[in-house]
């Protein structure tokens, strides 16, 4: 009873043959002495029939199946009759008739149904991940995985690029998210850290010469259990010898392009759009825009001083002093800002409505959201509620100006730091685009993908907590050449060979081109606040591989779980790994993570300091 065929691949043409099927029963019911069942494997569902004329001993088995056993049929393929065809399956004009069955294992009842998509909640689906893989929706997700990796592959490979492995067992050298470490038991008290991102090997293989370096690497982080985060996660990691930004950024777009044609057959642009990220906050109030809709951010700041509202004159009239402590503090769009957003057709928003976009502003540093409809003609706009009265003598001006028609909804943030104006109209922006359908599939019907590039990123961000400097992607990012003569003098003003990959508002991809030059790179450690003798113990092995002719390189590593999540029309990477923990960082499935044995921790020298209860 092994099979021939799988249940996917049936068509008509097979009509008389005699095949063998192996799956799980997906659906089964009994119609007038006939047992209709639905067999599944990964590769699609045949119907098969047991007729009422079948042999009792073949009936009696039938009558035993019940959802997900696994069985083995041999039968006769036959076409079904035209009233009985199935244009929803491929395999719909066929049924196979069973001859012999064979039950190859049982199953308990399922504690949920596998169907196209399960709707138990997450935790369950993760305590019985085994059946929720069965699932359509998590087959074709995981295929879509396989087939995107695949063509990554195949593009890279075709580019000139190797393959290459890094260490899983690394130095620890804990920036931004801590360390997984694992235990020595050969040298007690010494430990190995599982990689963040196999930086600074690939930068180390530059130096060894490969030119062209891929990897699909696993990567592990340590962070606090928030949203959508998984502690082991895959990135297409990638660097290259003798290339500038552009170099990279042309390589990355052929990339995606070889993928989305591969594996979805979508044609992308060549080029993507390329922001500046001052541009992009600006513009859209966030460093990862989703570009699926306009409505952009325009500066109320002109008018303001005609209309009598005192805050937003309060936020616009930051002082020289003031100017100056903000930049000092790394804020790159120092001084104040009063940023309005036009909201097409929708003077109708309701007081809780706006009240709603309020509350996401509000999350983001705003004091308020203030807002006005715009009523009257194109000729003669005029402008109502919220703070209209204190600008209704400008309103012809203002509607010109904003490109605001009648029936159009305007909604204001004004900040004495240009940058909280600036992130909190972009958030209730964000929620627009949910909130009215604008990020929904295009005219074809299919989902939209719309990718742009943030590049001229600030090199450094003041941490106020810890009244430092930090990097603000991390450490081994070329400054831009113009900033070499003052770095240490004005660090809030440099700006990075940085560049960040977005598609569809999330961050697909973050890269820069690296420091290869070892006294450049001491510089940037001294304004972070490494000593010489710590930078000399954590990155020594990398500034001295750097002594001897290195590069000059650049690189990117694309999430791939980000960009199947993306490609799949999912909102959770959960969807596109095949056993991800969950927002707590625990697998269901396993208990994962869970106690040692005491031999265990005797032979790597642990002990376990359990925390004091309160």
């Amino acid at each position: 009873m092994k099979r021939t065929t799988n249940c996917g691949a049936l068509r008509k043409a097979d009509t008389g043959k005699t095949v063998v099927l192996n799956g799980w029963v997906h659906r089964k019911r009994d119609h007038g002495g006939i047992s209709f069942i639905n067999l599944r494997d990964r590769y699609g569902i045949s119907q098969v029939v047991v007729d009422s004329d079948a042999p009792a001993e073949l009936s009696a088995l039938a009558a035993e199946l019940r959802n997900e056993f696994c069985i083995a049929v041999e039968g006769i393929v036959r076409s079904r009759p035209d009233t009985m065809i199935n244009p929803d399956m491929p395999t719909g004009e066929i049924e196979v008739v069973a001859k012999k069955l064979l039950i190859l294992n049982r199953s308990e009842v399922l504690p949920f149904q596998v169907d196209e998509e399960s709707e138990a909640k997450e935790e369950l689906r993760l305590s019985y991940r085994y059946l929720d893989l069965r699932s359509a929706g998590m087959q074709r997700r995981i295929k879509l995985r396989n087939d995107v990796a695949f063509a990554v592959r195949e593009w890279m490979i075709g580019q000139g690029f190797y393959e290459i492995e890094t260490p899983t067992f690394i130095k620890s050298t804990p920036e931004g998210a801590r360390d997984y470490l694992v235990p020595s038991r050969l040298y007690p008290g010494k430990f190995y850290a599982l990689p963040q991102s196999p930086q600074l090997y690939k930068q180390i293989l530059m130096v060894g010469g490969f030119d062209k370096y891929f990897q699909i690497a696993r990567c592990y982080r340590d962070e606090d259990a928030r949203g959508d985060r998984q502690p082991e996660f895959t990135q297409i990691d990638i660097e290259m010898s003798f290339v500038s930004r552009d170099d990279i950024l042309a390589m990355t777009e052929g990339l995606m392009g070889h993928v989305f044609k591969k594996t979805l057959d979508r044609e992308l642009p060549p080029h993507f759009t390329r922001l500046s990220y001052e541009d992009a906050l600006e513009r859209y109030g966030s460093d990862k825009p989703d570009l699926r809709f306009a409505m952009t951010m325009q500066d109320f700041g002109p008018y303001v001083a005609d209309g009598g509202f005192q805050a937003f004159k309060d936020a616009l009239s930051t002082g020289d002093a003031d100017k100056a402590a903000a930049a000092a503090k790394g804020v790159s769009l120092a001084g104040g800002g009063v940023k309005v957003l036009v909201v097409p057709g929708k003077a109708d928003y309701s007081r809780k409505q706006i009240e709603e976009l309020e509350a996401q502003a509000k999350i983001y540093k705003a004091k308020g959201l203030a807002w006005m409809k715009v009523t009257g003609t194109e000729a003669a706009a005029t402008l109502e509620g919220g703070v209209a009265k204190f600008f209704g003598e400008s309103a012809q001006k203002i509607c010109a100006g904003l490109g605001a028609k009648p029936g159009d909804l305007l909604l204001l943030v004004a900040d004495s730091q240009r940058k909280i104006a600036n992130i909190a109209l972009g958030a209730v922006r964000s929620k627009l685009g949910r909130d009215l359908g604008l990020t929904g599939p295009g005219p074809d019907g299919k989902p939209r993908f719309e990718f742009a590039w943030i590049v001229d990123f600030p090199l450094f961000e003041f941490n106020e907590e810890e009244n430092r400097w930090e990097a603000a992607h991390h450490m081994f990012s070329w400054p831009q050449d113009r900033y070499h003569a003052t770095l240490e003098q004005d660090p809030g003003s440099v700006k990075g060979d940085l560049y960040d990959l977005v598609l569809n508002g999330y961050e697909l991809a973050s890269g820069s081109i690296r420091i290869h030059d070892p006294e450049l790179q001491k510089r940037i450690f001294s304004i972070v606040g490494f000593d010489p003798a710590e930078a000399e113990q954590k990155f020594g092995f990398l500034t001295q591989a750097f002594k001897y002719g290195a590069p000059p390189h650049g690189g990117i590593a694309p999430g791939l779980d980000r960009l199947v999540m993306l490609m799949a029309g999912e909102t959770s990477i959960k969807e596109v790994i095949a056993f991800p923990k969950n927002s707590f960082a625990v697998s269901p499935m396993d208990n994962c993570p869970s106690e040692v044995d005491q031999k265990q921790l005797d032979e790597l020298h642990l002990s376990v300091v359990q925390p004091k209860k309160e």
